[in-house]
């Protein structure tokens, strides 16, 4: 079993800077890759940025050059830098995993619960 807890969201101007952490925990699995979506109000739960276990990301247009991901693998831990964040950002954040159970190549995704994000103009 995967649990997926977010952290690090809040409340930012535009301009500012937040960064959200996501803590991968359990046992068995072994993560193939992590990302972070959003869901804005009345709007459809997107992609802002995903990374494989072996570094290599890619991102929704909208956030290149202003989000950064990253992961610590050792940790199990995943990052998002957030930079010159606009009203627009303002969206539940959710970590996913997507996992395979060894020796099984069958992979599987894990949602977090979200962690809230609000930028004012």
């Amino acid at each position: 079993q995967v649990q997926l807890v977010e952290s690090g969201g809040g409340l930012a101007q535009a301009g500012g800077s937040l960064r959200l952490s996501c803590a991968a925990s359990g046992s068995g699995f072994s993560i193939v890759s992590m990302g972070w979506y959003r869901q804005a109000p009345g709007k459809q739960r997107e992609l802002v940025a995903t990374i494989t276990s072996l570094g290599a990301t890619n991102y929704a247009d909208s956030m290149k050059g202003r989000f950064t991901i990253s992961r610590d693998n050792a940790k199990n831990t995943l990052y998002l830098q957030m930079n010159s964040l606009k009203p627009e950002d303002t969206a539940v954040y959710y970590c996913n995993a997507i996992i395979s159970i060894p020796p099984s190549t069958t992979m599987f995704s894990h949602w977090g619960k979200g962690t809230l994000v609000t930028v004012s103009s």
